[in-house]
């Protein structure tokens, strides 16, 4: 059975322990969303998945569709259909957007894109993502606000169609109507089979999205599952309710 899963996942870095035996199933056409509080282990947990060398995984696997990918490198991770948008996307100076999203692409394609079919592919994506064309001519993330930063995120969600996408704070510095836009992109993914690991603070993007399945990861251990309705308790009483 195709899923992601998570099993007993413990995890170091710089000799302390973070994750303490994390079980989790992420499956093809759901979503389920982590909340905590900060420095309970969700950024780390999305870096593990993904395969940074900081984080040292001392017990536990990561099983992508039968796969054991625990320590597979990260290149061979998103080939295999894993995808991570960052909490803070870095800005890189001299970094065309399209050059740089081309050669993603292409890098996990099949076919690979020409210049002018892979345009016309971008202009679609960034079009229902209301993002301007004009992005198109710019520098990866260079003085960009903290909601077209996370569009440029999902934007390479849309092209990079992978099996299970990591979003780590896709809303955090989004004002309204970029959660509505990315929130309605990740539904929408999702209906074409993709499993999502929604990592969040708030709850207003659990209002659009409505995941499937809400845990709560406190102090590096996953405390309660439960569906979105959880959210709203912890959004009414805080993490300090559930401990």
């Amino acid at each position: 059975m195709k899923k992601l899963e998570i099993i007993d996942l413990h995890v170091e870095v710089e000799d302390k322990e973070i994750l303490k035996g994390i079980n989790l199933t992420i499956h093809p056409g759901k979503i389920h969303t982590i909340m905590g509080p900060n420095g309970s282990g969700k950024t780390t947990l999305s870096n593990t998945l993904m395969g940074h060398p900081k984080y040292k995984i001392t017990k536990g696997k990561i099983i992508l569709d039968g796969i054991d990918i625990t320590h597979k490198p990260t290149n061979e991770r998103a080939k295999l259909g894993l995808f991570l948008s960052f909490q803070h996307p870095q800005e890189i100076p001299g970094l065309n957007i399209t050059s740089f999203l081309r050669t993603a692409v292409n890098n996990i394609s099949k076919e690979p894109y020409s210049v002018i079919d892979f345009h016309k592919f971008l202009k679609e994506k960034m079009s229902s993502l209301n993002i301007d064309p004009g992005f198109a001519k710019r520098n990866l993330n260079e003085s960009f606000s903290g909601g077209e930063k996370k569009r440029m995120e999902i934007l390479q969600l849309c092209l990079l169609q992978p099996k299970y996408a990591i979003l780590d704070e896709a809303d955090s510095g989004a004002d309204v109507d970029a959660i509505k836009i990315i929130s309605k992109t990740i539904k929408d993914q999702v209906k074409n089979n993709l499993g999502v690991l929604l990592i969040t603070h708030y709850n207003k993007i659990i209002e659009y999205i409505k995941p499937d399945e809400v845990s709560i990861l406190i102090n590096g251990k996953i405390i309660k599952q439960g569906n979105y309705e959880l959210a709203y308790k912890i959004e009414k009483e805080g993490f300090e309710s559930l401990k």
